[in-house]
């Protein structure tokens, strides 16, 4: 259908397509004033950062158990609550003869939330695909996720910061990763635009205690000496699956050229980068009780309606201009 729609361009007459040409500066200019309203935005997004972040403060508090909130901070009610108070109210009546036979222990109290993030990133699917086993003792360490965006006049960009409290892992106490961004159409393709893109991203070192570096694994290998013919056990280390290898990006090659899994992985990469900009920080105590689930499954089942129109995907387009040859 393109190629006969440009086929048909073609043929218009002379005066015609100069005018066509003529829109297209047009366009142009649009997309210009589009890349500087998208520019207002992030400042915008910026200023309400501000205003978020002593909400946020407070929640790490109550997840960490700094702070403990008051019974007037602690009301809240729901329809699910009273459904579930129902319930309760039935398995009560059912047990109580049994109750009544047994002494009764006193409740533990933990400290805050126990593995508040780490119940985070078991519930989504997008972040339990990375995570192992291994990185579970770690995560429960995460006291919280924040999102800092650049300061005015700076390149446009946003970080992620994920704090952790002191562990026998590594000695950071906040591991880094730094979206870059760019809001200006391509002068090669200015119709291409479509708003803010992630155009380069930097992880942080970690500084692994010894033998606690779950991104690599040490393997035995035997080898064969050509000349002697003596065999040999040598140990090496090799890449390990791990969420922290989130920190160690891959990196787009200077030349542009990528192969298929290497594509993936980074397209995956900036995919996850704007959810935990965009869902996981900004309402954590929704992804913590499953709320939030159920949100995310009830627009991807609306999107499911249209499944005869093409999908427009804007984590996707923000990076494909990385894989144009």
């Amino acid at each position: 259908m393109k190629a006969v729609l440009l086929l048909s361009c073609s043929m218009l007459p002379k005066a015609v397509k100069r005018r066509v040409n003529a829109l297209k500066r047009l366009q142009v200019q649009c997309a210009n004033i589009e890349a500087k309203f998208y520019e207002e935005v992030h400042e915008l997004e910026r200023k309400y950062a501000a205003l978020y972040q002593p909400l946020f403060d407070k929640r790490r508090e109550i997840v960490t158990g700094t702070v403990e909130p008051t019974d007037e901070e602690c009301e809240w009610h729901s329809d699910r609550e009273e459904e579930e108070e129902l319930a309760e109210d039935v398995k009560e009546k059912a047990t109580i003869e049994d109750a009544k036979k047994e002494e009764a222990t006193p409740e533990e109290d933990p400290k805050g939330i126990p593995e508040f993030w780490l119940t985070i990133f078991k519930s989504v699917d997008m972040l339990s695909d990375m995570l192992q086993e291994h990185d579970e003792p770690i995560l429960k360490h995460l006291k919280d996720i924040q999102v800092k965006f650049s300061e005015p006049g700076q390149p446009m960009s946003f970080t992620l910061e994920f704090h952790f409290e002191p562990n026998g892992y590594f000695n950071n106490a906040v591991l880094t990763k730094v979206y870059k961004m760019k809001s200006e159409p391509d002068t090669s393709d200015p119709f291409s635009f479509e708003g803010p893109e992630i155009i380069d991203y930097e992880g942080c070192q970690i500084d692994w205690h010894k033998g606690k570096d779950v991104t690599v694994k040490t393997i035995k290998k035997k080898q064969k000496h050509k000349g002697r013919g003596t065999v040999r056990t040598v140990t090496k280390q090799v890449p390990n699956d791990s969420f922290f290898n989130f920190f160690n990006p891959v990196k787009a090659s200077p030349d542009g050229e990528m192969d298929e899994d290497s594509e993936f992985t980074l397209a995956t990469d900036f995919e996850i980068g704007h959810f935990f900009r965009e869902r996981i920080v900004p309402r954590a105590v929704l992804y913590f009780t499953g709320e939030a689930l159920e949100d995310d499954e009830s627009e991807q089942d609306e999107e499911g309606d249209d499944d005869d129109e093409e999908q427009f995907d804007p984590k996707v387009s923000s990076i494909q201009f990385l894989f144009k040859s």
